[in-house]
């Protein structure tokens, strides 16, 4: 992957979609309401703005039957996966919430084996031992009544239902608009907690509703659509490695925004984390 002129610019612009992505944890930890209904209210807003986008530039939104079931799954695990993220980021700060989620690619490179009957490379028990260390740097210690402790089993339940949706939807991405597949997700996922305004107080929701509306519109719908429309001038595993950047921006984000500063010890962690996903990223891209 060489930044030549051709590429340059593509390589500014994967960087101002990770920045955007990368504002999920600053606006998560600011956002005074419960997960469920962030996110809810979120999926409502970044549905109406992607439908109007696909709309706009003639994407179509059908959906073939027999590949509804794995969209509508997808979008349920996406949901949950965004609801215990936001949980994370609550009980921790941006780098232990981020660093904590971004264990997925490893995990993935465990769970697909499982799911998809490939075989397991030796490489990925070395990564998960990586990983592992990494974890361990993260959490303060492992009393369950500590907050960050529990953030980061949050967090890496969060990277799991996040694994489980990519690799549910890996087959469909090749076959549907990568914004006509996020219109559905978006919908599902607001349908799927619109019952949370029951159970929860949404006695705040107007309030922060401006904010709500700033991470459907920027992480959500430019973001997301950014980082899609990056996927045409560089190859998946390409695109792997360089996404690995995104927890460093959300980090200086919350640094910058709300004056959370890592320890040392997070930042070791987060090396060791990060190195994984770029050390997996790269084998990808050597084999294919």
């Amino acid at each position: 992957m060489s930044l030549n002129k051709g590429n340059l610019s593509h390589f500014f612009e994967i960087n101002l979609a990770m920045i955007l992505v990368g504002t999920s944890g600053a606006l998560g930890r600011y956002i005074q309401l419960a997960p469920s209904l962030t996110i809810c209210i979120r999926g409502i807003l970044a549905f109406m703005l992607l439908w109007g986008y696909c709309k706009f530039r003639g994407i179509t939104l059908k959906i073939e039957r027999g590949h509804r079931l794995p969209v509508i799954l997808s979008g349920l695990f996406m949901g949950a996966h965004w609801v215990t993220y936001f949980y994370s980021l609550q009980l921790s700060n941006v780098a232990i919430g981020m660093l904590s989620l971004f264990t997925y690619p490893v995990i993935t490179a465990f769970l697909e084996p499982l799911i998809l009957k490939t075989k397991l490379q030796r490489v990925h028990l070395f990564l998960g031992f990586l990983v592992l260390v990494g974890v361990y740097f993260l959490v303060p210690d492992f009393d369950f009544g500590n907050s960050s402790t529990l953030a980061v089993l949050i967090g890496l339940f969060s990277a799991v239902l996040y694994s489980l949706r990519n690799i549910i939807l890996k087959k469909r991405v090749a076959e549907y608009n990568g914004s006509s597949l996020m219109t559905w997700q978006m919908a599902i996922v607001a349908i799927g907690l619109f019952p949370f305004f029951f159970w929860e107080d949404s006695g705040q929701a107007l309030s922060q509703l401006p904010w709500i509306f700033t991470l459907a519109l920027v992480t959500t719908a430019i973001g997301h659509t950014l980082f899609l429309k990056c996927f045409r001038y560089f190859s998946i595993t390409s695109i792997s490695i360089l996404s690995s950047i995104q927890p460093i921006y959300g980090i200086l984000l919350g640094a910058l925004f709300l004056k959370e500063f890592p320890s040392l010890t997070t930042i070791g962690g987060g090396v060791l984390i990060l190195s994984a996903v770029v050390i997996e990223s790269y084998r990808n891209r050597k084999i294919s």
